[in-house]
């Protein structure tokens, strides 16, 4: 039987922040050339009046070798390395919040296909403190709260900084694999059930979806958690969790909470955040912001589905998206 992983995962994925925390290996840094490429590729669009996320990858061809290189060497980091990659280099005093905007959609027209973000139907999100923490409806990357660890519904999520909190609001990520190799050690038990299927919500067409935590298919773990949609979907749905559910999160929490596991980050300005959603969990610390809304803490989210994506098993439902 070949329907559960019950062997530790020793690939370049199963990684923990204190291990990598010093190294670069993770950054890419945009190069002269790169940024010179990227910049025709802006004023093409701008010569064409067209902004994001209203254009299409043909409306901005590009075919320099060394752009398409480092384009497919983040697809297979994304996929087949950490599963997450930084990538520095857009000067912010040279482009505005509107270019910069443009210059990551580009790029991510070249990594896969940008997929609705929420029920407005957006492209484009953007993470900024402008909800009411008091309203049940204000998602949490709404406020300056913390953002518990989670995976989004998509592939590949995508984060441009535009710019900082006055204080806080660091990036952190944590690898399944890590967490999956740590319950298989000290947890063996409760293995089980983070294969068996629960209710999530946003997941399916007309309300929660059935579906495992990890599957593993065709020789790759795939990892879905977003703790607040699982007990939202069991409570829509009238099911309740188990004591052994219920056990089972706190375990695979209490895990992904520790030090060192954890790679935190702090995204400056012009920097790109991409992880691949069924290898790292990201979340975000609570921040203070200024009192000027010009000023305040915004990133531009994107999410995308890319071709390389690992083939996902029948009970592992794709999500690219909401489904409206």
């Amino acid at each position: 039987m070949d329907t559960m992983l019950t062997t530790p995962i020793t690939d370049k994925c199963a990684w923990q922040g204190k291990d990598i925390a010093d190294k670069d290996d993770w950054i890419i840094r945009l190069d002269a050339h790169l940024m010179a490429v990227l910049d025709s590729a802006l004023k093409t669009i701008e010569a064409k009046n067209l902004h994001a996320p209203d254009f299409e990858k043909s409306d901005v061809p590009i075919e320099d070798d060394a752009f398409l290189k480092m384009v497919n060497a983040v697809s297979e980091e994304l996929e087949n390395g950490y599963g997450f990659i930084v990538i520095k280099g857009l000067d912010v005093s040279v482009y505005n919040e509107q270019q910069l905007t443009d210059i990551f959609y580009i790029l991510g027209l070249y990594l896969g296909v940008p997929v609705i973000q929420n029920k407005e139907r957006q492209l484009l999100g953007f993470v900024e403190n402008v909800g009411d923490v008091n309203d049940k409806q204000t998602r949490v990357y709404q406020t300056n709260e913390n953002l518990p660890f989670h995976a989004d519904l998509s592939d590949v999520v995508g984060l441009l900084c535009v710019r900082q909190a006055k204080t806080g609001g660091e990036s952190s990520l944590v690898s399944f694999s890590a967490v999956y190799n740590t319950i298989l050690k000290e947890y063996p038990e409760y293995l089980a059930y983070y294969y068996h299927p629960a209710y999530l919500n946003h997941l399916g067409k007309d309300g929660p979806g059935l579906t495992p935590m990890f599957s593993y298919w065709d020789g790759k773990l795939a990892c879905r958690y977003l703790r607040k949609y699982i007990e939202t979907g069991h409570e829509i749905m009238g099911v309740p969790m188990s004591r052994v559910q219920i056990d089972a999160l706190d375990i695979f929490d209490e895990i992904s909470h520790r030090p060192e596991y954890r790679l935190d980050m702090m995204l400056e300005p012009g920097d790109i955040q991409l992880c691949n959603n069924y290898v790292v969990m990201h979340s975000r610390q609570s921040f203070e912001d200024y009192p000027e809304k010009e000023k305040r803490r915004k990133l531009v989210r994107l999410w995308l589905k890319v071709p390389n994506a690992r083939t996902l098993a029948p009970d592992f439902p794709g999500k690219n998206g909401y489904t409206l």
